[in-house]
């Protein structure tokens, strides 16, 4: 059920997506702009990138913040990702991710995402991101055609044996051999095959040579191995009914935490009762129509719906919802192009 709620004495303009948690015809799915990495679309384009087996997009709303700043790496989700079960991007925050069973869960999801080396070192990496000289950062095709870093040293990797391999998932060990190893800028991700990116600052790491083999693990804490559908966010708005201890997005100043805390601005979030999950976008930055919300209004809101789980989602410009077909609020921007977001669909007959 969809419907804008009106309060006129702020005034706030704010559209509530409510879907009944009991209906077994419907699932959630969060796509990624162009199933890639590096790159940004419409509402309405993520919608229709719902693959048909799974079902067809009815609602939705934008999804987690990412970076928009820094053109060759616009895109990139600033938290967790799964697509389908593909883990395109690695946790670092809050994150909401829904069970097989279909119900939702809100936790701080921590990654234990390591390389083991042939002598058994073992070497926490990072995840289809901007690798910085200090980092080591492994790349799947799904990130995009090359790595746009330069510097260091670019190991590419091939399945081992009869290990899993892509797409990549949480909770796996995959065994990769290196085929080739180069030191060039913008190294080529090929396809089916993962490329291992060490930053030139990166020291006592042992020598490989191609042919040695690796064990790549996508270890989490909580486990989320045979999860399909998460998705980042920050910061949380309630748990268990509460104020959430505050854990704000990854990548943003306390400035703008104290700020975004304390100022009304457009937002987005979702939450949940036991019945029923909620999708919600309030309006801002127009005088006339709304106003937008602090976190602690919009906290409030979601406890007047019911909630005792929310999390906050991308806002400002961002902030959209699309039902069937158009958005339904209005941008303070207007309609513009998003990173991520997350959908409920009407699974197809099969399912």
């Amino acid at each position: 059920t969809y419907f804008n709620d009106v309060v006129e004495s702020e005034p706030w303009s704010i559209h509530v997506l409510k879907v009944d948690r009991s209906r077994k015809d419907l699932t959630f799915f969060a796509p990624h702009a162009g199933g890639r990495i590096l790159s940004v679309s419409m509402l309405r384009d993520q919608a229709r990138s719902v693959p048909p087996d799974f079902g067809s997009a009815i609602a939705g709303i934008n999804g987690d913040f990412y970076i928009r700043d820094v053109p060759n790496f616009a895109g990139d989700p600033r938290g967790l990702q799964l697509l389908n079960g593909e883990l395109i991007s690695g946790p670092s925050n809050l994150c909401v991710w829904f069970d097989p069973n279909g119900a939702p869960h809100l936790d701080e999801i921590k990654s234990e995402f390591a390389v083991t080396w042939p002598d058994a070192q073992k070497t926490v990496f990072g995840l289809n991101e901007q690798r910085k000289n200090d980092m080591v950062v492994l790349y799947t095709p799904t990130y995009g055609p090359s790595t746009h870093v330069n510097g260091g040293r670019n190991l590419v990797l091939e399945k081992e044996g009869q290990s899993p391999w892509l797409p990549l998932r949480p909770g796996e060990i995959y065994h990769a051999r290196v085929a080739t190893i180069t030191t060039n800028g913008n190294a080529q991700i090929p396809p089916n095959s993962m490329l291992l990116s060490i930053g030139p600052a990166v020291r006592n790491l042992p020598e490989v040579k191609p042919g040695a083999t690796l064990q790549i693990s996508t270890a989490t804490v909580p486990d989320l191995k045979g999860i399909k559908v998460a998705l980042g966010g920050g910061p949380g708005l309630l748990h268990k009914g509460t104020a959430f201890p505050k854990v704000a997005p990854p990548g943003v100043s306390k400035e703008w935490s104290q700020r975004s805390k304390y100022e009304r601005n457009p937002r987005t979030a979702m939450g949940w009762s036991d019945t029923h999950v909620f999708f919600v976008v309030v309006d801002g930055r127009q005088a006339n129509l709304s106003v937008g919300m602090t976190l602690g209004e919009l906290a409030e809101y979601f406890k007047k719906l019911g909630c005792t789980e929310a999390l906050n989602l991308d806002g400002g410009k961002s902030a959209q919802m699309w039902v069937q077909g158009r958005i339904r609020n209005s941008p303070c921007q207007g309609e513009d192009t998003v990173a991520n977001s997350i959908f409920v669909v009407k699974k197809t007959a099969s399912q």
